[in-house]
Formats: C-alpha cells, structure tokens, sequence
C-alpha cells in the first residue's frame, strides 16, 4: 500500500510570542514518528506529510498525544487529507473573495455543526461578514479583514465546534504543497 498525503493543521502555537514550536523542529518531530515527505508552511503549524498507514482521526490522536509529550503543552490539530483540502478549494462560496487572501478564511472544524449551532451562530452576523459551513468546513468572507472582524472572534465561542482558521493564501499553498507531495513516489 502506497503512503497516503495528509495535512496537519496546529491550532494556538507560535501566537503572540508563545507556545513556541520551531518549523525545523516540528519537521524533525514528524519525521521521529515515522512519516515521510514532510514539509511545513508558515509558522501556525501547517505541517503536509506522508503516512503508510492510518486515517485521520488516527493520525490526529496519534500527534496529539505525541505533541503534548513533547512540548508539554496541547495543541488541538486537524489532520485532514488531499482530497478533503481539494473539496474545500473547489466548494468555496466565495470565489470573487478568493483574489485577496486576507478576506476570504476556511476553517477546519473537528465536526460538522448542527443546525442548531449554525443558526445560532447566524444570529451574531450582523457586520459585512459572511459564512458557509459545508461539512466540517466554515468558509468566512470579511469584507474588512479578519483582524477588524469582530464576527470573527466570536465564531469559537458561539459555534462551540473546535476548529482552526486559515487565510486563503494559506488554503492554495497547502493544496499545492499536498499535490506535489502526493506525486512523489
């Protein structure tokens, strides 16, 4: 069986200058467990690699529980794999905000929303923002930027579903990344 592509999304390292976890590290941390074609992105922790075995919720138990050993400190991670980041890309709500990164965000949610959650989370849109959820996917359009969204900030708290946020510009590079990944033997 060939080695699959995945992607892992860390949510709360290297923000405001704590929880720090080097690239170089965290590559080196990847490749101890035993995966191959490793590659990071940006210092939030985007981390494309590749597994001989496992599914998703696997993978994310498996580096969870490794991570927080580690560093000391836990980090909830979305591993998700090429074809779930294809879907996200070729789904987008939003293709005319697409062309600038910094208004057009996707996050991974551990879960699809219920319709309950969603409706109250609709509820608090009242700004220039608009959201889809699709799945396990919140697709978010701020007209303004997500750092003067106030909506923004209260996506974890209302949705109450965890999940992390990446800029579009992030979302197209890590497809990429996982492609090119997908290709090598």
């Amino acid at each position: 069986m060939s080695a699959k592509v995945f992607i892992a999304l860390f949510s709360g390292i290297n923000v405001g200058g704590n929880r720090i976890v080097k690239m170089a590290e965290l590559r080196l941390f990847f490749e101890d467990l035993g995966f191959s074609g490793v590659a990071t992105y940006v210092q939030s922790g985007n981390v494309v690699f590749r597994a001989g075995k496992g599914d998703a919720a696997a993978l994310t138990r498996e580096i969870e529980t490794a991570f927080e050993k580690k560093w000391g400190f836990h980090s909830r991670i979305m591993v998700r794999d090429l074809s779930w980041f294809e879907r996200l890309v070729s789904e987008n709500p939003y293709p005319e905000a697409a062309a600038d990164h910094t208004k057009l965000h996707a996050y991974a949610l551990e879960r699809g929303p219920t319709t309950e959650e969603v409706a109250r989370l609709a509820e608090k849109c009242t700004g220039p923002e608009r959201f889809e959820v699709k799945g396990d996917v919140l697709y978010l359009s701020a007209p303004d930027g997500l750092g003067k969204s106030v909506f923004a900030n209260l996506i974890p708290r209302v949705l109450k579903v965890p999940g992390t946020a990446r800029n579009w510009r992030s979302v197209l590079a890590l497809l990429e990344m996982a492609g090119q990944a997908g290709g090598k033997a």
